[in-house]
């Protein structure tokens, strides 16, 4: 960057705010996006002592089903403040959403920080869990890296706007029924009209996902000529792609998943595990380790 765009980090039109010049200190953004990366940490350790100590159903699992317990529950908390992030730049009257291509504000800023904070835990947690236990799943490390790749890129490239991001982030809008759904398959509720409901809920927003996928295509497509102005195209590749994996690939295997597994309540996650009855676990002799 030239010291130019340094000293005016962002050239917007008279409708877009202007964020604080503390968020264009990369020292700052550094510390945020640290911030982001031990809050979410503090979660995994946090949900792991917790079950520990109140969960019979979470003592009776392998280390990998703990572990995936562990960022399910972390993956929900994220969830939580994607969503919160997400439709307030859909449903608010301000400077993201009037400027669809470069506006920015303060809120915005530090939701795109810790949003990379969280998915450079995610890679981590992943990439790590995968050696130890020997397990890929592709589907998951391509979403994770499309987005710590973006959302670094919005960061590095910071002249560009926050909408497109923020509505990106109200993708995680299912990971809080994603987690209450495999906890409870995993205690054995998976009869339960709680289960239920709570499933017919997360297809739903799975669903919805989906829709929010063509609504992107619509904006960029709206928007093209500005961002292919204003967008750097490293950052534009990666948005593309991402987005077309998501669209095509990616959204539907899931959304077909979670669907049949409210017809058929296998856990996916475990060699496609028939799960116990209500109130029961598995011993944990009986179980076997796939890699």
């Amino acid at each position: 960057m030239t010291s130019e765009h340094q000293a005016n980090p962002l050239s917007f039109s008279e409708s877009s705010g202007q964020p604080s010049v503390d968020y264009f200190s990369w020292s700052v953004r550094f510390h945020v996006i640290g911030l982001g990366f031990a809050f979410y940490t503090g979660v995994l350790l946090s949900s792991h002592l917790l079950s520990t100590i109140f969960s019979k159903t979470y003592c009776s699992l392998l280390a990998k089903e703990k572990v995936f317990w562990n960022l399910a529950a972390t993956r929900a908390a994220f969830g939580l403040q994607s969503t919160v992030a997400g439709l307030r730049a859909l449903t608010e009257d301000c400077a993201v959403s009037r400027d669809r291509v470069r506006g920015q504000e303060d809120w915005s800023w530090f939701n795109v920080l810790t949003a990379t904070g969280f998915f450079l835990f995610e890679n981590v947690a992943l990439h790590t869990s995968s050696v130890v236990f020997r397990s890929f799943d592709l589907p998951l490390a391509a979403h994770h890296f499309f987005a710590l790749s973006g959302f670094a890129g919005a960061v590095v490239w910071d002249s560009l706007g926050h909408y497109l991001p923020m509505v990106t982030l109200l993708l995680e809008m299912s990971t809080p029924f994603t987690c209450i759904s495999w906890m409870l398959l995993k205690a054995g509720w998976a009869q339960s009209l709680l289960w239920r409901a709570n499933q017919w809920v997360m297809v739903h927003m799975f669903h919805c996902r989906m829709v929010l996928t063509y609504y992107m295509w619509w904006v960029t497509w709206s928007n093209w000529k500005e961002l292919n102005m204003y967008v750097a195209l490293p950052q534009r590749l990666l948005f593309f792609t991402g987005l077309a994996l998501l669209t095509v690939i990616i959204n539907p295997i899931w959304t077909h998943k979670k669907t049949m597994q409210l017809l058929n309540p296998v856990d996916w996650n475990f060699s496609n595990k028939s799960v116990p009855l209500n109130g029961q676990t598995v011993d944990q002799s009986t179980k076997t380790h796939t890699s």
